[in-house]
């Protein structure tokens, strides 16, 4: 049988966390979506960039 690779990757690590912004581009006005996996104490810099 297979053994299970996502139990052993949830133990141990930091607490993780997936951010979605969504960017108004500059040349056609149209709204793009930029995805990160950041830590928790990391999440309101990913926010405050541009």
């Amino acid at each position: 049988m297979a053994k299970k690779t996502v139990a052993s990757l949830q133990t141990g690590g930091k607490n993780l966390t997936k951010v979605i912004k969504m960017v108004k581009s500059e040349k056609t006005g149209a709204y793009a979506f930029k995805e990160g996996i950041v830590t928790k104490d990391k999440v309101q810099d990913f926010f405050a960039k541009k």
